[in-house]
């Protein structure tokens, strides 16, 4: 780990190939949390910190050999969270003005203290570094936002009509959804970073349809989306040629295959399955506010509950998963975890 502090420990890697977007540094950021954590302090609180997050997405849909949607949207808004005699609080808003932060602040600060009579244990916030205006942006080479969507739709069409024209293929449809997110953190611990991140989803997937009787299948790309740039699509991070192809002929199988009858089989899972199974039996099992109750979806809640930690039997004892942000490209890398403010300095090192 690397410290940030410009007054102590070794220097930091070199800076990213990308600076953080003019537009979300132009904004009043640091006027904001002063307002908010000055507002915060002054009602009572202990500790509080702010967070401002502003998030760019676009979003592509080719349908077969025509485009079907493009949309764009831009996310601003902002949080104040708190301790107030030992119990958190939590506000956000979404108009940024200094006389709004210190609303938001005031309004943690009023909900933490209408909480402190029911929660069960008082907060002891732990010693952690601080990191004194930090900057971090994700690793990528050609940013998705100052590519022209008349490139990015011609090239989507291009691989949609190719697998149109694979024997068996009905329809198809091609999609991209492109993420650039900022935040700015501030505490009253002393602790400033800004962060960006960008990330691709690109999507493909063929129909197949039987005439005579209605019925279709499908077949879709196993393209993983990834903290990459413009550059996944096109320069190799991908082997979108080989999948096109095999998605005609996975599809052709597909449609042949016969119906499951019932019984005892020895069953072959394809690797990729692993994705999916990870994702639910674990990914979603150790969400916290599933594991301690207080989300339950059409799953359930969680069988991995805090009393189980050490010693729930997950698999095998060769069986190892590890969730690690720091990982390069990976959809949730971050340099600095504004949880716990660890520095992951560059996540390719």
């Amino acid at each position: 780990m690397h410290s940030t502090d410009s007054l102590s420990g070794p220097p930091r890697p070199p800076a990213a190939r990308h600076e953080i977007d003019p537009a979300f540094a132009d904004l009043p950021l640091r006027v904001l949390a002063d307002a908010a954590l000055t507002a915060a302090t002054s009602a009572g609180a202990s500790y509080a910190d702010f967070r401002f997050e502003r998030q760019l997405t676009a979003d592509l849909t080719i349908r077969d050999t025509a485009l079907q949607s493009a949309t764009d949207s831009v996310t601003t808004g902002f949080a104040v969270r708190v301790i107030v005699d030992g119990t958190w609080g939590f506000a956000a808003s979404v108009v940024p003005t200094p006389q709004e932060a210190a609303a938001t602040a005031e309004q943690a600060v009023a909900v933490a203290r209408a909480l402190s009579g029911v929660v069960a244990e008082r907060v002891e916030r732990a010693d952690e570094p601080v990191y004194r205006d930090a900057v971090w942006v994700s690793d990528y080479h050609i940013d998705p936002f100052a590519v022209p969507a008349g490139d990015k739709i011609a090239l989507l069409l291009d691989r949609s009509e190719r697998l149109l024209s694979t024997d068996g293929v009905a329809h198809t449809s091609a999609g991209l959804l492109q993420v650039k997110e900022n935040k700015f953190y501030a505490d009253t611990a002393g602790t400033v970073t800004t962060q960006q991140r960008v990330r691709l989803a690109p999507s493909l997937t063929a129909t197949a349809v039987d005439t005579e009787s209605g019925a279709f299948e499908t077949m879709s790309s196993l393209t993983p989306p990834v903290g990459r740039g413009y550059e996944y699509l096109t320069d190799g991070g991908w082997d979108f040629e080989s999948e096109i192809t095999g998605m005609g002929q996975q599809l052709a199988e597909k449609v042949k295959a016969p119906s499951i009858e019932p019984g005892h089989y020895d069953l072959v899972i394809d690797p990729t399955n692993l994705w999916l199974t990870i994702h639910e039996s674990i990914g979603h099992a150790t969400e916290y506010d599933r594991a301690i109750g207080y989300e339950a979806a059409y799953a359930g809640t969680s069988f991995a509950t805090p009393d189980l930690l050490g010693s729930l039997v997950y698999g095998s004892a060769i069986m190892n998963v590890t969730g690690d942000r720091t990982v390069p490209h990976g959809l949730a890398t971050v340099g600095y975890d504004d949880e716990f403010l660890t520095d992951h300095g560059d996540p390719l090192r």
